[in-house]
């Protein structure tokens, strides 16, 4: 009997078998579908780009695993029995289990569209989405993504990058305005204007339309206007790829259902990464982490759970980091798209309209709670620092030099955004401080 298996190969999964492999003599076994080997999904965009191989974004090379006893099988499995505690793949192997980990990752998102399955149509999450663009890539002229979010700007970019022309189907009045603040969301918005894309705020899909011979010609929007593609990309997000553990019998929500220990109601069943559901006591909703850091750290945790260390996972502050085009972007904390009660938000923007910082803090002890910073590059562990030590923002403020990433390189704009903040708040902040501000830098 193999001893550990773990279903899939992504960050959380290899984090799970490296680190259990640095602490125990374990058999490990990994099974996926996807490629033979992990590879970076953050990197799949660049691949299509042509400014990475496929494989260079592997951070191994290939002879790491046997070295490192751990056996790659490639196959999908079809058929979890928790009791017999045997896992069945396609091609009918079967494959026996002490302890089995579930990271199983994401799937995109469909939500029933007709001719959402038409050819020409697609996702991207996986190695065979790229595999499935560059086919599609060839020859079209123009393609229709749907759904504002990372993904769907990623897409943008990659295909825009093949000079096909990307009319973007975007729901809310700005982009991704469900998530990022108005300013935030207009910025972006106004960026990718910029950069050619034919952004269509305020619409919605209805239908996707096929041609002669079955491929897909032309979406049709709620308004019925029609827009000929010859590509529709569907990137209304992702959902937890639940389906096996489902299939099962292991209790399943959003995600698979686990404690902070990532242990699920199944003894000797597992699971980390996109695909787990944290659950929360009381009445606060659960968890579902769908980055590339926090299925490293899950899968940190469970491996000490795994070799007899139980440990939970703790996340720590928020973070995550993406690239609109080419203004990045950072946030720390909790940023909500409209002010909660009892805080307040400070942005300040650069006149370029590229370069942008928010300040979100408690009304009652000023204290940040959360940032975002666009175009402009902040390290990690300082702003991590401010949040969970409740920095007040005018010490964040003061001491914003800290964390500029590379001062050589990159421009600070502390005055700049001091200067503001102290005409937008000089009748609320304390004298003293509002003193201490004003003399900064003279």
């Amino acid at each position: 009997m193999t001893d550990l298996v773990i279903v899939g190969n992504g960050i959380a999964g290899v984090t799970v078998a490296r680190h259990v492999r640095k602490r125990s003599n374990r058999h490990i076994t990994i099974i996926s579908a996807e490629t033979d080997h992990h590879f970076s999904r953050t990197a799949l965009m660049y691949i299509f780009m042509g400014h990475m191989a496929y494989q260079n974004t592997k951070p191994y090379e290939d002879h790491f695993w046997k070295k490192n006893r751990i056996d790659l099988v490639r196959g999908y499995v079809t058929h979890l029995d928790t009791t017999a505690k045997i896992l069945t793949l396609a091609n009918g192997d079967k494959i026996p289990y002490g302890q089995l980990v579930l990271a199983t990752g994401s799937k995109s998102n469909k939500f029933g569209w007709p001719g959402q399955d038409l050819p020409g149509v697609q996702g991207l999450y996986s190695y065979q989405d790229v595999e499935l663009l560059e086919k599609n890539a060839r020859g079209a002229s123009r393609a229709v993504i749907v759904g504002g979010g990372l993904i769907g700007i990623e897409l943008a970019e990659m295909l825009l990058s093949r000079q096909i022309a990307v009319t973007f189907l975007v729901r809310e009045k700005t982009y991704w305005s469900n998530i990022l603040p108005e300013e935030d969301s207009r910025l972006v918005s106004r960026h990718i204007l910029e950069h050619g894309v034919d952004l269509r705020l305020s619409s919605e899909l209805s239908e996707i339309l096929a041609g002669p011979t079955g491929r897909v010609r032309a979406v049709r929007t709620a308004s019925g206007e029609e827009i000929p593609c010859q590509i529709v990309g569907l990137t209304p997000g992702v959902h937890p790829n639940i389906d096996l553990a489902k299939a099962g019998g292991v209790p399943t929500g959003r995600g698979i259902l686990v404690n902070d220990y990532l242990e699920t109601q199944i003894p000797d069943v597992f699971s980390c990464g996109d695909c787990a559901e944290i659950e929360v006591p009381g009445d606060a909703r659960n968890r579902v982490e769908q980055l590339w850091y926090t299925g490293r750290m899950q899968g940190y945790a469970l491996a000490k759970t795994l070799c007899g260390d139980r440990t939970a996972y703790q996340r720590g502050i928020w973070f995550n980091s993406a690239k609109f085009m080419d203004i990045e972007y950072q946030t720390y904390g909790f940023v909500a798209n409209k002010p909660r009660s009892g805080e307040e938000h400070f942005y300040w923007e650069h006149p370029g309209g590229k370069i942008a910082a928010r300040l979100v803090f408690d009304q009652a002890d000023r204290a940040v709670t959360g940032m975002n910073f666009f175009g402009m590059r902040m390290k990690h562990p300082v702003c991590e620092g401010w949040i969970k030590g409740r920095r007040p923002v005018e010490s964040v403020l003061s001491d914003l030099n800290a964390a500029n990433f590379d001062p050589e390189f990159f421009r600070s704009y502390q005055r700049d955004i001091i200067a503001a903040f102290n005409q937008q708040y000089q009748a609320s902040v304390p004298e003293p401080k509002r003193r201490f501000l004003q003399r900064f830098f003279a």
